[in-house]
């Protein structure tokens, strides 16, 4: 007997003369791309249909293939299908359930293809019809919800989770995609906060919850009050919370310690072997060649919780065991095409704080020493875009920290010390420190170790000044505290501030130098007033080296006779403001997340595998 290969939907035999057989689901998909209503030969069609696994391929690409106006012409049965797919998610079988979802999810993306200004023709109005929209939209809504909420199958709530994201990205600018606004009306927060809350589907569906939960924050969000911006800013729910953050910190530490992976590869290869042998000549190159895509949609929720909810600050410094230092077992994963930037999700194995021991000798971590750690990885390169514009959110997110009360009073609380091993860029001029060797400080040291390494290794003939700018925004908005809550910090802030040692060579920089040296005429008054004074108490009482309280005893006592430059305002700033100086960034941000959200939804992460054998008894 002749073998049966599938392709593309077609049933072929390997005999030559045979004409290939199609599938009796791509069949039905042929009827309802024809005129006529595939319901009135057969009144059992979309019973059938929905017990027929989904052929996603063919399905999506026939309705891509047909221009306008010939879509127009089938546009009834389009709204028939969708309407059907909407009716089977309420029943009570679940693969119908599961055929209706991945159908949908077909058709939103196969009739979106055709949603051109050269089409003339609307989306909602292909799938649904005008005058069924709002019906439509308010049944899937409720029943997506249901299935989120539901204590059911965990396979149908990533599909539902699947088909929101699909729903949300379908427009590069989701601010131009009109179904949301249905989606607004017909909240899901409440769905996506339990899924936080509760630690085994956090652990499943974390994620695409986190991710999907900030694309949908971000519809116009400057043109309308978007609901899901009003409910996410006054969330105080701490296992809500806790679950976002969890999702976030395991993403950003997935991303750290492949860049780590990569780092020591690196280090013990063939390259590394021959740098050691002809010099540091190719330094740059060599950094150049570990890369790791960064993971903007995750760092974007970060933003928006730090950004919209006070509640989530006490987030950042809860401690837990460095995850990147736990091994956590891995169900083998099936082979995936290369994910793009900022779509990548952690294993959800590995996504619990509770299954992470205590061990005396795994370090301490928290959420913000995962991100710094992030941030000094992507902040080394901003050459390339994707790490320029995460570069920049960093440090955006780092400036909404630095002006909250909260987050100032434990980044410099004397009992909250960590040891934070930043990233430090390749150079031919230092040899990288030891992990043993850090001290633990107070956190507010790590972000200022941030800070100074990105100033004094960003010095190109492409001067990044928007980020410079920020870097030292957010040093000035940490000594503003500083000064108000009399906060003396112990740090060593001579890598800042040496623009002396510029103005009294002759190079290119010297008359900068001097403006900035110019500018310092208070420190400097401040060490030509009190050193000699030292060291005259240190001889009249031959001490070799003072105390800090016999230094104090001089400052003191001497403190009447120095003069200084009056300087007004120094422990003020403007605040930050996204919508009136970071629109523009963040629309272009979020339109890149989206595209690559939606192309991450490949067919393979739709596929049926997993959903048959959790259905495999039919009742």
């Amino acid at each position: 007997m002749a073998q049966v290969e599938k392709r593309g939907g077609l049933l072929r035999k390997s005999s030559a003369y045979k004409k290939p057989l199609k599938e009796k689901v791509v069949l039905m998909y042929d009827e309802i791309f024809m005129t006529e209503d595939p319901s009135k030969c057969s009144p059992r069609f979309w019973e059938e249909l929905f017990l027929m696994k989904v052929n996603l391929e063919y399905l999506e690409g026939k309705l891509e293939s047909l221009d306008g106006e010939e879509l127009m012409k089938i546009k009834d049965n389009i709204n028939c299908l969708f309407q059907h797919c909407i009716q089977a998610l309420g029943e009570e079988h679940p693969i119908r359930v599961v055929n209706a979802l991945q159908t949908l999810c077909a058709l939103i993306r196969g009739v979106h293809q055709k949603n051109k200004s050269t089409s003339g023709f609307d989306i909602i109005n292909m799938l649904m019809g005008f005058d069924k929209a709002e019906l439509c939209m308010k049944n899937l809504m409720e029943s997506l919800d249901s299935l989120l909420c539901a204590e059911g199958s965990e396979s149908l709530k990533s599909l539902c989770l699947k088909l929101l994201l699909c729903l949300v990205t379908v427009t590069d600018n989701i601010s131009q995609n009109t179904i949301l606004e249905y989606v607004m009306i017909n909240s899901i927060f409440e769905a996506i906060l339990q899924i936080l809350s509760h630690p085994p589907s956090c652990r499943e569906h974390g994620y695409d919850a986190v991710v999907l939960l900030a694309l949908l924050v971000n519809y116009r969000k400057y043109e309308s009050v978007n609901p899901y911006i009003v409910k996410l800013s006054i969330v105080d729910d701490e296992a809500t919370l806790n679950g976002m953050g969890l999702v976030i910190a395991q993403a950003l530490s997935e991303y750290n310690r492949q860049y780590k992976d990569k780092e020591e590869e690196h280090q013990g290869g063939f390259f590394s072997a021959l740098t050691n042998m002809v010099g540091s000549m190719f330094i740059a190159d060599a950094h150049e060649k570990i890369s790791v895509q960064t993971n903007e949609a995750i760092l974007l929720a970060l933003y928006e919780a730090v950004h919209l909810n006070r509640n989530f600050i006490t987030v950042l410094a809860q401690s837990h065991p460095e995850m990147g230092l736990v091994t956590t077992p891995v169900s083998p994963a099936p082979a995936t095409p290369a994910t793009p930037l900022g779509t990548t999700p952690p294993s959800s194995d590995v996504i619990s704080s509770v299954e992470l021991p205590l061990d005396a000798d795994v370090q301490t971590s928290n959420l913000l020493i995962t991100f710094l750690k992030y941030s000094s990885i992507v902040m080394q390169d901003t050459k390339d875009e994707h790490r320029l514009h995460s570069g920049k959110l960093c440090l955006i997110i780092l400036t909404c920290i630095a002006e909250d009360q909260y987050a100032n009073a434990f980044l410099h609380d004397d009992n909250m010390n960590f040891r934070v091993n930043l990233h430090r860029m390749p150079m031919r001029h230092r040899k990288k420190a030891a992990d043993k060797n850090l001290p633990c400080r107070p956190l507010v040291c790590a972000v200022l170790d941030l800070m100074v390494e990105f100033i004094v290794t960003h010095m190109m003939k492409e001067f990044p000044m928007d980020l410079y700018v920020r870097c030292i925004q957010v040093v000035h908005k940490l000594l503003c505290y500083q000064k108000k809550c009399r906060v003396r910090l112990h740090y060593t802030w001579r890598e800042l501030w040496s623009v002396l040692r510029l103005s009294t060579n002759a190079g290119q920089w010297k008359e900068a130098a001097s403006k900035v040296t110019h500018a310092l005429v208070n420190i400097r008054a401040i060490i030509n007033h009190f050193n000699p004074k030292i060291e005259s108490y240190a001889a009249v009482n031959h001490i070799s080296q003072l105390s800090e309280e016999q230094v104090l005893e001089v400052v003191r006592a001497n403190y009447d006779t120095l003069t200084l430059k009056l300087q007004d305002g120094l422990d003020q700033y403007e605040r930050y403001s996204e919508q009136h100086k970071e629109a523009a960034f963040f629309k272009e941000l979020v339109r890149s997340i989206s595209t690559n959200v939606r192309r991450n939804l490949a067919f393979h992460t739709l596929s049926q595998e997993v959903l048959l054998k959790e259905f495999s008894t039919i009742s």
